[in-house]
C-alpha cells in the first residue's frame, strides 16, 4: 500500500543543516530499498502560495497567506509498504531523526494511505 507523509510544523526558519544531512541519509536508504517513491520539501508560505478554491459553484484564486498560519505543511514523502506496521515504523524513525538532530524542532508527520488508480499501468 502507498502512504503519503505530510510533515507539519509550527517552526519558522530553516532547520539545522545537520538535520538535513541525517534526513538525506534516511531518504537514500529508503530509496535504495525501494520504499520511497518521491519526496520534497516546501518553501514557507511567505515565499508565495495560493489557494484555488471551489465554493458555491465558483472557483477562485487567492494569494496566501492572508493570516499567519499556526501550522504549515513543510514537506511530503510517498512510500510503498507491505504493511501498516512498516509505514508506522518508518514514520517513527523519521520523527526520531528530527528529535535527535532538529535542535528543538516540533511537528507532526501525518501518515495517510493513498487511494489506488484502477486505470494505472
Amino acid at each position: 500500500m502507498r502512504y503519503m507523509y505530510l510533515v507539519k510544523s509550527c517552526q519558522s526558519g530553516m532547520p539545522p543543516a545537520r538535520l538535513f544531512e541525517e534526513l538525506d541519509k534516511l531518504a537514500q536508504r529508503a530509496i535504495k530499498s525501494g520504499a520511497m517513491i518521491d519526496s520534497g520539501g516546501l518553501l514557507p508560505p511567505q515565499a508565495g502560495s495560493m489557494h484555488v478554491t471551489l465554493q458555491g459553484g465558483k472557483v477562485s484564486v487567492i494569494d496566501m497567506p492572508m493570516a499567519e498560519a499556526k501550522e504549515v505543511v513543510g514537506g511530503y514523502a510517498i512510500f510503498e509498504f507491505k504493511t501498516r506496521e512498516e509505514a508506522i515504523a518508518s514514520a517513527v524513525e523519521f520523527m526520531n531523526v528530527h528529535n535527535e538532530f532538529g535542535e528543538g524542532w516540533e511537528g507532526t508527520c501525518e501518515m495517510r494511505p493513498m487511494m489506488t488508480n484502477p486505470h494505472a499501468p
